[in-house]
């Protein structure tokens, strides 16, 4: 354990008490999946429920990352993860017990900050008094996520190559998410299909004239 906090405070210059839960989540998990841990595979997927700090802890115990895939980001503000055993899609989901926080702080010294607190909490305290473990099915295609490697399409709108078997197909087209209308992003002083642009009351944009709503890729 401390070896894994030092890596994952190598990643921020600093430990803090999310990458520890993290950690701990991590190693936890691995024990209820019957699988050792940090793995060296890509056996193990993991969906993390909120970024930063605690998600560099959970990769550091489990070794699943997004740069190999074995990480995925379901950003639901939650410090909490599920993690999948690809082979036997055997998943369990690992969170903190939603009273954890209000339990270490009446259990601190007086004078003892609450930083200091969680810290000291998180690294000592059993698995049973952090965390809640629940088996859990996924409701995503797995197959389907992971994808086969070497899958290549290219859309037949913006031509931008497309990984993953992550294309859109309709009426014999081919086409990226962004063109098919799924998008995160629009060009400059265009709104979005799925977010129009709402100024607040009384604010401008200098130098942008209102742009038209697009329609939608008809997919000919």
């Amino acid at each position: 354990m401390p070896g894994l906090l030092a890596q994952s405070a190598a990643l921020h210059r600093h430990l803090c008490p999310r990458q520890v839960l993290g950690a701990r989540m991590g190693l936890l998990a691995g024990q209820h999946l019957a699988l050792s841990f940090p793995r060296t595979d890509k056996r193990v997927l993991v969906f993390v429920e909120t970024d930063g700090c605690f998600a560099d802890g959970v990769a550091v115990a489990s070794g699943c990352w997004l740069g190999r895939r074995t990480m995925r980001l379901v950003d639901h503000g939650k410090v909490a993860a599920t993690f999948v055993d690809t082979r036997t899609a055997q998943a369990v989901r690992v969170a903190p017990h939603p009273d954890l926080r209000a339990r270490v702080q009446a259990a601190r010294p007086e004078g003892q900050k609450r930083w200091d607190a969680y810290m000291a909490a998180y690294q000592t305290w059993p698995d049973e008094a952090l965390f809640r473990v629940q088996p859990v099915t996924l409701t995503v295609d797995l197959a389907a996520l992971i994808s086969v490697a070497g899958k290549r399409a290219v859309c037949g709108r913006c031509g931008e190559e497309i990984v993953n078997e992550r294309e859109v197909r309709a009426g014999g087209a081919v086409r990226c998410r962004a063109c098919a209308g799924d998008t995160y992003w629009a060009p400059w002083g265009r709104a979005p299909l799925n977010c129009p642009r709402r100024p607040r009351a009384g604010a401008t944009l200098r130098g942008v004239s209102p742009q038209p709503r697009p329609r939608p890729d008809p997919f000919p």
